[in-house]
C-alpha cells in the first residue's frame, strides 16, 4: 500500500506511538495516507480507538515477526 508519509514507532511503548502517529497525521492533508511501524502488541487496540475517536480511517494492518504496520488515512474534514 502506498503512503504519503512513514513513521517508525518500533521498540517505544504506549502511548509514544499514538503520539508520534498524531504528530504525523498532523503534518499531512486530508487524506493522505501514513503508514506507521509499531512492536507494541497493545497498539493493535490503541490504534483501532485512536481512529474510532478521531474519524481517521484504519485502512490496513499486517503483522510480520512481531512488527504491526498500520495505513492510517487522515480525516478529510
Amino acid at each position: 500500500m502506498v503512503s504519503d508519509k512513514e513513521v517508525d514507532a518500533r521498540n517505544l511503548n504506549c502511548p509514544l506511538p499514538i503520539l508520534r502517529c498524531k504528530k504525523a497525521l498532523n503534518d499531512l492533508g486530508p487524506a493522505q495516507v501514513l503508514k506507521i511501524m509499531a512492536t507494541d502488541p497493545g497498539s493493535k487496540k490503541d490504534f483501532d480507538a485512536f481512529c474510532r475517536q478521531t474519524g481517521h480511517t484504519l485502512l490496513e494492518l499486517q503483522e510480520s515477526d512481531g512488527i504491526f504496520t498500520f495505513w492510517i488515512k487522515k480525516r478529510t474534514a
